[in-house]
């Protein structure tokens, strides 16, 4: 199954290892450092430059991704859990 990330951003679920919302846990240092480290490292793809809702953290065969989106955690879910596109 497939999940839209926004823009022309799509990943297949069996990537998905989560979805965080921006607000709740960027709170804790802990987060705010891991994707710091993420940007560092070149896993960080920015899928759209409007103020960010969520991150997916996605894991491919080289390795791992971050997204970060506008869509909130909320509608990635749902969409995640729609038997639409697969």
């Amino acid at each position: 199954m497939y999940l839209h990330l926004g823009q022309s951003t799509v990943i297949t679920t069996k990537e998905l290892i989560g979805i965080f919302d921006m607000d709740n846990t960027t709170v804790m240092k802990s987060t705010r450092d891991y994707l710091s480290q993420a940007e560092k490292n070149g896993e960080v793809v920015n899928v759209s430059y409007e103020l960010p809702k969520s991150f997916a953290v996605c894991s491919d065969g080289d390795g791992k991704k971050v997204y970060i989106t506008q869509i909130s955690p909320a509608t990635l879910v749902k969409r995640a859990k729609s038997k639409q596109f697969e």
